[in-house]
């Protein structure tokens, strides 16, 4: 499994249906978020069963990705028209009803390769990455197939990571938006232990 934190993020142009349900041959990913942070998160399949809780978690959490300026994109193997389909099922039938992000179809594995998340099946295993405003991985997971993802635990990483950029502390273990960071020398470890290590 490569790790791409630290590295430019794989760039790729491929057929999607966008947020607002209209299908697009070259969805290109670099035009799409620049100037933006995104998430980029796989999954395996469309009218699948963990799958649909995950799509419907992002969707539900939409605006707070889009108030911290971050471009949300689902991929997977399937066809531009079996994610079209989904949108259009729904819930309680199983579908993901008209989620507000784009879904890119990768049905020649270009994608899950370049981003080391194909399963042995030939589907994509839950990826999860973040990506700066620079291009730049700053976080992933990937979780087994059978193990749905927490979205709030994304949002906790990207308040993380713009606490960092914006003060220049970095964040201990368990930080959440409100709480102090540290500054990232030895008196700035000592004194924030002193003042929270029993909360860790």
């Amino acid at each position: 499994m490569a790790v791409l934190v630290n590295k430019q993020a794989p760039d790729f142009t491929a057929a999607a249906v966008l947020g607002n349900g209209e299908i697009v041959e070259n969805y290109s990913f670099s035009a799409a978020t620049k100037g933006k942070y995104a998430v980029v998160f796989f999954y395996p399949l469309d009218f699948t069963f963990v799958c649909p809780s995950e799509l419907i978690a992002f969707d539900h959490r939409l605006e707070e990705f889009k108030k911290r300026n971050v471009e949300v994109i689902g991929v997977s193997i399937d066809s531009q028209f079996s994610h079209s389909a989904w949108r259009n099922t729904p819930v309680d039938k199983g579908g993901i009803g008209p989620v507000g992000y784009t879904l890119v179809a990768d049905i020649k594995h270009d994608i899950v390769k370049a981003y080391d998340v194909e399963h042995a099946d030939g589907v994509a295993l839950r990826g999860s990455f973040l990506i700066d405003k620079h291009g730049v991985v700053q976080h992933q997971v990937v979780n087994n197939l059978p193990l749905g993802r927490d979205i709030d635990e994304m949002l906790r990483v990207i308040d993380a990571l713009q606490f960092t950029e914006e003060h220049g502390e970095v964040c201990p273990a368990g930080w959440n938006k409100g709480k102090a960071g540290m500054k990232a020398d030895a008196a700035g470890v000592a004194k924030y232990l002193a003042e929270n290590a029993g909360q860790l």
